[in-house]
C-alpha cells in the first residue's frame, strides 16, 4: 500500500491510499491539484459543560448546511470525472481516501469569546479543539463495505490504522474514533460507501463511563475489565458468533440494540496501531463475515442499516484501561421497523431493549456463509 498526500484547494488535507498499480508501486500518482476555487466553511465549534451530567456537549452549528443526499451526479465522494464537477477527490479513480470533513463537528481555531456562558459559573465552554475526517471505501458509488474484497478491506484497516497514530499525536486529542454509518434510516446524508474519524478533545460519555468501570474491576480483581468480558464470553458459548483464531464475534451479554455484535481480538491491543499483519489478515476476512451476517439478519432486507466503530483505548489518561474492539449495532428491530428512542430511553436513560442477546446471537449463527 502507498500513501500519497495533498490538500485541497481550501487547505484541507487529503491522502491517498493505494493498493493497485500502477499507484501502489509508486509508478504513477493520482490527481494531487483541486481544481476548485476555496469555499471554505468557517467551523466555528464549541463545547459546553453539562453540570448536570458532567458531560461536554459539542455546538456546531455551521453543519446545519452541510450537504445533504445529493443525487448520484452530485456525489462529492465521488471521483472527479471529465463532463462533471469537480469533487472532494480530484482524481479521477481512487482506492481508498480520507480527507478532512468540510463540515467538522471539531476543528481547530474556534475560540469562545468567553470561558464562561453569559459569564455564570455553572457553564464553562471551551473551544472543540479536534478534528473529523471522511473516509471513503471505493470509488463505485453503488457498492457497499460488505461487497469489498478482504484485500481493499485490509487497506481501509491500514487507513484507519495510520489515521489513528497520526491523529494520536496531536496535542489536543483524548480518544480517536474510527466508524461507519451505513442507510438513511441511521442518518447518513451522503450514500457514497463512506466512513468518519473523530479525534475527541474529550473522552465521549460512553469511553468515560467504560474507563471508571474498568478502574472499579481492576481495583477489585487486579484484572482488564474488556479481557475478562471477552473471556468469559468465549466460556459460555451461548453467545459467540464466530470464534477465530486470533478475533471472537460475539453478542454482549447485556446487548441493548435490536441487532449488536462485538468483535474483539485475543491478544490486548490498545488500539488499531497496535495490531499486527497476522490480526489484520484475519480481521479483513472476519469483518466481511459478521458484515455478511448483518445483511442476512432479516429475510426481507439486504442491506441492513448500522453503526460500526472501532473503541479504542485513550491516548493519554486511562489508555491502560482500554481495549480495542468494534461494535457493531442497528436500530432496525424487524424488517424495515426502527427501534425509536422514546420517553424511557432517551428521557431517563433507562433502556429497554426488545429482543434478547440470546436470540441476537443464534439468528447470526443461523445466517453464516
Amino acid at each position: 500500500m502507498r500513501k500519497t498526500q495533498t490538500r485541497l484547494s481550501d487547505g484541507r488535507e487529503l491522502f491517498y491510499f493505494d493498493d493497485t498499480e500502477p499507484y501502489a508501486d509508486g509508478s504513477a500518482t493520482r490527481e494531487l491539484h483541486d481544481s476548485r476555487e476555496p469555499a471554505a466553511v468557517a467551523a466555528a465549534s464549541t463545547m459546553r459543560y453539562d453540570v448536570l451530567t458532567g458531560e461536554w456537549v459539542t455546538l456546531a452549528a455551521h453543519r446545519m448546511d452541510r450537504t445533504f443526499l445529493p443525487a448520484t451526479d452530485e456525489c462529492p465522494l465521488c471521483p472527479t470525472r471529465p463532463g462533471h464537477p469537480a469533487t472532494e477527490i480530484p482524481a479521477g479513480d481512487y482506492d481508498v481516501v480520507v480527507f478532512e470533513n468540510r463540515f467538522p463537528s471539531l476543528a481547530s481555531g474556534a475560540v469562545p469569546e468567553s470561558e464562561l456562558v453569559d459569564g455564570e459559573q455553572l457553564w464553562p465552554q471551551r473551544a472543540a479543539n479536534g478534528r473529523c475526517e471522511v473516509v471513503c471505501f471505493t470509488s463505485e458509488h453503488e457498492r457497499s463495505f460488505a461487497d469489498l474484497p478482504a484485500a481493499r478491506v485490509r487497506t481501509v484497516l491500514e487507513a484507519l490504522r495510520e489515521r489513528t497514530r497520526e491523529l494520536s499525536t496531536l496535542p489536543s486529542v483524548a480518544q480517536v474514533y474510527c466508524f461507519e454509518n451505513r442507510g438513511e434510516e441511521i442518518g447518513v446524508t451522503l450514500s457514497h460507501p463512506h466512513g468518519q474519524i473523530y479525534a475527541y478533545p474529550t473522552l465521549p460519555p460512553r469511553t468515560a463511563a467504560l474507563l471508571r468501570q474498568a478502574e472499579l474491576h481492576r481495583s477489585r480483581t487486579g484484572r482488564s475489565l474488556l479481557r475478562d468480558v471477552l473471556e468469559a464470553e468465549r466460556r459460555a458459548g451461548t453467545r459467540v458468533v464466530v470464534d477465530g483464531e486470533r478475533w471472537t464475534a460475539y453478542v454482549p451479554a447485556a446487548a441493548r440494540w435490536p441487532v449488536e455484535l462485538h468483535l474483539a481480538p485475543h491478544r490486548d491491543v490498545a488500539d488499531l496501531t497496535e495490531l499486527d499483519d497476522a490480526e489484520l489478515d484475519e480481521l479483513s476476512h472476519l469483518y466481511l463475515d459478521v458484515l455478511g451476517r448483518l445483511d442476512r439478519f432479516f429475510d426481507q432486507v439486504t442491506r441492513l442499516p448500522y453503526v460500526a466503530g472501532w473503541h479504542q483505548a485513550p491516548v493519554g489518561t486511562g489508555r491502560e484501561l482500554g481495549r480495542l474492539h468494534l461494535q457493531v449495532f442497528s436500530l432496525m428491530r424487524s424488517p424495515h421497523r426502527m427501534k425509536y428512542l422514546a420517553g424511557s430511553e432517551s428521557g431517563m436513560g433507562a433502556w429497554i431493549s426488545d429482543t434478547t442477546p440470546e436470540q441476537i446471537a443464534a439468528r447470526f449463527r443461523e445466517v453464516a456463509p
